[in-house]
């Protein structure tokens, strides 16, 4: 488990010595509870337990559960546990549970920590840990007025760390640091910017990181300083993103120099998104120069069944020209997008829309070849362009006026396509959909009605979003809420279509939503009823006469996860049994590893069961079910994720179920595994490497594996496309 800091190894030998105190009995015991989303007596007294270990990992198991009623034993824990390793997970776990309640004890909890007797190396640790929960709950309740007193908690903190200079506590500064991302108090630009310049290449990363994010404007001199001559390639590439970010045209001139001869790939990428972003003209006649040298090492770096890494890089260029540029009818650009075309063989959507927006209705190259249905996708990306475009020739103008009824017969044919006989049209018809929604003619709601009768999940989801942001219909409420019905109970795996049908109603018309919560609230899947419980949460629903079922309803059953007793599964459900949970909670302070094999190479995870044991016994359980052979990798973002485990490889696909979050303190640097998601609770299949530190993952999404640095020279080889041939499981 790799960790940075000596502080945050501190805290680590404290949460292996744990690990290894808790009986085997109790470890089984609190899987059951985070499984169930259970917040009981039990885990109450586990929390008083005389083994400081059974505490802290009670203490863990609270903030994944998510109960405020765990809020009082917590603050209990974190204002007077003896253990420090305890108190600091205390404060953790309160920034899971993200209660406001809680608002006070840790406001309280950073100015005192200070004063305790303990040593100030400890106490440091508990105060980044306080920083981390302020902001996760100021985020969370960013309307109440102690979000803002939470937000300057965390700018004290860091205050606090700058003015100690050389003895400054590092994991407390970057903990704060992402605190301050996600609260955004006033003044945050001013107080972050003074970590630029900071001695430790990491500070300058999640600087540059938490200044990009929010879009800082006062902080561009130190941060071109930063992109011109910062030693470290990620702070280099943090900086370029933050000045894109600011809109900061002076620093065009850097960022061209950044994007074309920076000597590592991760920069020049980030200085391209940026020149992306500030659509600079002056930027194109370099970009095409760069573009034309990236493309030369790609056409030489070309072998049989391997796409080269330089894709990635070109593809980012490509979309930029089309920022940049739009309608310009730049022969240099249209000539590099052919040479492209002419290697890639099609398969790269991005490139043919950025061809549109520098030459709109140019013809030839315009349209790939539909043998796919990423072709049949990429031409509905390529047409809904000219809802936002403006062509500058009459025939681009002609184009423009007819796109939509060019758009309008395929939206239709995908919205009624069968899954049984036409998986392509299946599988491009969200995009079609969505892209034709761009036009919003008057044809537009027959058609997503029509869509929100498909047997297919992702495409009833689709048409469902996009009602959604239509205008108030009759017709549209009531296709919506016969859709919600539906998919509440008919879809047994997936409630993508049920979600989205119950938002749209929930967005048009709260009353008319009513009738379907009535439903929902009984459904077995847990993220449904959850979803019920927020709504009923609302504004809207305060002093309204409810209908007997939702005004009689135990708001916290809600909540809770009920099991499945039919055949086959349902998402939010408790898929583990005892056996589940005896083999999962046995692998703490074992060694299991995940060997992957691709035509790049191979590369091997390191899983972490002491840290995720749900999370990595469900990965082991797919991985020796085959699952992932032979999965594309459906997402990669240069300097991001390189991102798998998508059966339909569209991004939206799993394995049929859905599995509770393990969120922990393991903080995403470069080569962390981690677990997708669509919101909380919903991991199931894919999952994702990072390429560098991204701070504002943390304690969000499930760290559950890491893969070294001596491997990544494979990931970072891998573009969207490659495949992951084989998955083996070493270890138990």
């Amino acid at each position: 488990m790799k960790h940075f800091g000596k502080t945050l190894l501190f805290i680590a030998l404290f949460a292996v010595a744990a690990a290894a105190q808790v009986p085997l009995d109790v470890e089984v015991k609190i899987l059951r509870a985070e499984d169930e989303l259970r917040f009981d007596a039990d885990l109450t007294e586990l929390l008083k337990h005389k083994v400081p270990a059974v505490r802290q990992r009670a203490a863990l198991a609270a903030g994944r559960i998510g109960d405020a009623a765990a809020v009082g034993p917590l603050v209990e824990l974190l204002a007077g546990d003896p253990a420090v390793e305890v108190r600091a997970m205390a404060a953790f776990a309160l920034g899971e549970v993200e209660s406001i309640e809680a608002a006070d004890a840790i406001q309280r909890a950073i100015g005192e920590t200070g004063k305790a007797k303990l040593p100030n190396v400890v106490e440091a640790d508990i105060r980044g840990r306080l920083a981390e929960a302020a902001g996760k709950i100021a985020a969370a309740n960013a309307k109440d007025p102690k979000a803002k007193d939470l937000g300057q908690a965390i700018l004290f903190v860091l205050e606090a760390e700058h003015l100690k200079g050389a003895d400054q506590n590092k994991e407390t500064v970057l903990l704060a640091l992402t605190a301050a991302l996600r609260a955004r108090p006033e003044k945050t630009d001013v107080t972050v910017a003074k970590f630029l310049t900071n001695s430790d290449a990491r500070i300058r990363i999640d600087a540059a990181n938490t200044l990009s994010r929010v879009r800082a404007k006062n902080a561009n001199e130190q941060l071109r300083k930063m992109l011109s001559s910062d030693a470290d390639a990620v702070a280099r590439a943090n900086a370029a993103r933050a000045l894109g970010a600011s809109d900061d045209k002076t620093a065009t001139d850097l960022l061209i120099k950044a994007a074309t001869s920076d000597v590592d790939s991760r920069v020049r990428v980030s200085a391209v998104r940026s020149l992306a972003q500030l659509k600079d003209a002056k930027a194109a006649e370099a970009l095409i120069a760069h573009g034309t040298k990236v493309l030369a090492g790609y056409k030489s770096s070309m072998a049989e069944g391997i796409v080269p890494a330089e894709h990635s890089e070109f593809v980012e260029v490509a979309v930029a020209l089309g920022q940049i540029i739009p309608g310009s009818f730049n022969e240099a650009a249209l000539k590099l997008f052919k040479d492209f075309a002419a290697l890639d063989k099609g398969a790269t959507s991005e490139v043919y829309v950025a061809r549109v927006r520098v030459a709109p209705a140019r013809g030839e190259g315009n349209a790939p070849e539909l043998t796919s249905w990423k072709q049949y996708r990429t031409l509905a990306m390529i047409v809904g362009e000219f809802a936002v475009i403006e062509p500058k020739t009459e025939e681009g103008k002609k184009l423009k006026s007819e796109a939509a009824a060019i758009l309008e017969p395929l939206a239709r044919a995908m919205a009624e396509a069968d899954p049984k006989e036409d998986a392509d049209a299946i599988m491009a018809a969200p995009a079609t959909l969505s892209a034709f929604a761009r036009f919003g003619t008057d044809s537009l709601d027959e058609i997503l009605r029509l869509a929100l009768r498909n047997p297919d999940v992702q495409i009833r989801a689709a048409a469902a979003s996009l009602l959604g942001d239509r205008p108030v219909a009759d017709a549209n409420l009531d296709v919506l809420k016969n859709a919600a019905e539906y998919a509440i109970m008919n879809d047994p795996n997936e409630n993508d279509a049920a979600l989205a049908a119950m938002n749209a109603l929930f967005k048009l018309n709260k009353t008319e939503a009513l009738s379907v919560l009535d439903i929902a609230a009984g459904s077995p899947d847990n993220l449904i009823r959850r979803r019920v419980h927020q709504m009923l949460n609302d504004e809207a629903y305060k002093g309204r006469e409810l209908s007997p079922i939702l005004k009689n309803i135990d708001r916290t059953d809600l909540l809770r996860v009920r099991r499945y007793s039919g055949k086959g599964t349902r998402l939010g459900q408790v898929l583990n049994n005892e056996a589940d949970y005896r083999r999962a909670a046995a692998r703490r302070n074992g060694s299991v590893k995940a060997v992957l094999t691709t035509k790049k190479g191979t590369f091997t995870i390191d899983l972490l069961p002491d840290d995720a044991p749900l999370t990595v016994d469900n990965f082991i359980r797919l991985a020796n079910s085959k699952y992932f052979d032979g999965l594309e990798v459906h997402r990669v973002v240069p300097n991001f994720v390189m991102q798998d485990g998508d059966p339909r490889g569209d991004g939206t696909g799993g394995p049929g179920w859905t599995i509770r979050c393990e969120v922990n303190m393991v903080p995403y640097g470069r080569g962390t595994v981690g677990m997708a998601l669509a919101g909380k609770d919903t991991g199931g299949s894919q999952w994702f490497v990072t390429h560098s530190p991204q701070p504002h993952l943390d304690g969000g999404y499930t760290v559950f594996g890491q893969v070294s640095e001596r491997d990544m020279a494979v990931v970072d080889r891998i573009v969207q496309g490659d495949k992951i041939l084989t998955v083996r499981i070493v270890g138990r």
